[in-house]
């Protein structure tokens, strides 16, 4: 380490090099609920669902559980515990924090993290734009139908054309822009203080309502029956994998945050909180989706196949479909605008570190976003056989960042945390045991060291040979 150590710095010391005066999130709850928000998203509402049903229910889920603790969750931990600690963007956390003389190699992960967010956010803002799409078709009543060619050729008509596509895809990124620029308290704290509640609530209707219908147990049993058949050593990694994936970690979302936290926030208490509500939501959102599939006989399958084809052919069996799909849209409206506000926040905030100012920094890197995002929104369309690799721009977007970036980052990261830094320090950067090394830190350090770094490349190896 260096003579002088950047980890014997408070966090909170205003002004100084290590911590400059930077915004941060006015309360506790404001941090639980846009943490959360960055972790919720569209993958809640039916990946999670669907390959807890489609591999082994309950057993798969306790895997997802383990899993969770004993690499996810450290992850987490450590990005929000490097970002609190720097008081800096991803890129500068990792210099500022790195050991004497590595800096400069260490800012590479931030770098990665960063890039990753850009790409990551390129096709996810086009799967956010289809949300709102459908939750305006929804509101007007007209994506609410019995015909399942009809479903299909609605979802296809609004992939495939070219002016929709791109301009609901820059209309979303819009209004995540306008929401960053007016701040972390005014803008990101104060938008998720009021979607998170508003999120579990009609999660919490859709569900009581999916409960009440006739075959409802059907739709419960395949969701948490056990079935330990099915857990074979690739249900495992897939366990694994949605466990690391779910958390938003390796793109420098977490890190941002955690330099936005609050002196006195405990970061293991806040992310595992965090984690559970994320829970929560998922499987709520399979309590809300799959009853309803299982009492119309309809087949169970994931992805936008189940969300724009499948479910509205459902909702419009029951009474009231047409409010009842308005509110599963907006929902997924919430989780989508939770979760875009953290990715684009990680450019933002490299952009503001360098003394742009937020407003521009936000249109900056909306820009940056929003270039490669067309190809990636015409690749449904005019672009459907333009390939790399043998990838459409959506997949290869999706690869680069989910299949590569992030996984390294992630690895980098945890051991960055637990090599480079002692068993105080990290206690220290932790909060709720300042000052003093704790069982807590022992054994988070020892699954940063070892548990995480090869289980995150076992996922990543297995992702790349298929």
């Amino acid at each position: 380490m260096s003579a002088v150590d950047p980890l014997s710095v408070p966090a909170a010391a205003a002004g100084s090099a290590l911590a400059p005066a930077r915004e941060a999130f006015a309360t506790r709850l404001g941090v639980l609920l846009a943490t959360l928000g960055s972790a919720v998203g569209l993958g809640n509402i039916w990946k999670f669902p669907t390959l807890t049903g489609a591999n082994g229910g309950a057993a798969f889920l306790c895997v997802y559980l383990l899993a969770t603790f004993a690499v996810a969750l450290p992850v987490m931990i450590a990005e929000l515990a490097i970002g609190r600690r720097a008081r800096a963007d991803a890129v500068t956390s990792f210099e500022r924090l790195a050991p004497d003389g590595s800096g400069r190699r260490w800012r590479w992960v931030g770098g990665a993290g960063v890039l990753a967010a850009v790409l990551l956010l390129a096709f996810y803002s086009e799967v956010a734009g289809w949300v709102f799409a459908y939750l305006a078709d929804a509101v007007s009543g007209t994506a609410l139908s019995t015909d399942a060619a009809a479903n299909a050729a609605r979802f296809g008509a609004l992939s495939a054309d070219p002016l929709r596509a791109l301009g609901w895809q820059w209309l979303v990124l819009a209004g995540t822009a306008l929401i960053l620029a007016c701040g972390v308290t005014r803008g990101i704290e104060a938008v998720t203080r009021r979607l998170m509640p508003v999120l579990f609530l009609l999660l919490a209707l859709l569900a009581v309502r999916a409960l009440l219908l006739p075959g409802a147990a059907e739709g419960l049993k395949f969701l948490f029956a056990p079935d330990f058949s099915k857990l074979t050593a690739g249900v495992v990694l897939t366990a694994l994998g949605l466990a690391f994936f779910k958390l938003s970690l390796g793109i420098g979302a977490m890190v941002t945050y955690g330099s936005y936290f609050r002196a006195d926030q405990d970061i293991p208490r806040t992310a595992l909180r965090v984690m559970l509500a994320d829970l929560s939501v998922s499987l709520l959102a399979g309590i809300a989706i799959f009853p309803a599939v299982f009492s119309f006989g309809v087949e169970p399958s994931a992805g936008p196949a189940l969300v724009f084809m499948t479910l509205p052919a459902v909702f419009a069996q029951l009474p009231f479909g047409g409010l009842l799909l308005a509110l599963f849209f907006a929902l997924m409206a919430i989780a989508a605008t939770g979760a875009m506000l953290s990715i684009l926040e990680v450019p933002v905030a490299w952009l503001v570190q360098r003394g742009w100012p937020r407003p521009r920094a936000a249109l900056l890197a909306t820009l940056a976003v929003a270039l490669p995002g067309v190809p990636a929104a015409l690749s449904q369309g005019v672009l459907a056989d333009a390939t790399l690799f043998g990838r459409t721009a959506f997949e290869l977007y999706d690869f680069a960042s989910s299949g590569v970036l992030m996984p390294l980052v992630a690895i980098a990261t945890a051991l960055f945390v637990g090599r480079a830094w002692t068993r105080t320090q990290f206690a220290d950067a932790l909060g709720g045991t300042v000052g003093r090394p704790s069982r807590l830190a022992f054994a988070l350090r020892v699954l940063l060291r070892w548990v995480a770094p090869v289980a995150i490349a076992v996922v990543l190896v297995r992702g790349w040979i298929g």
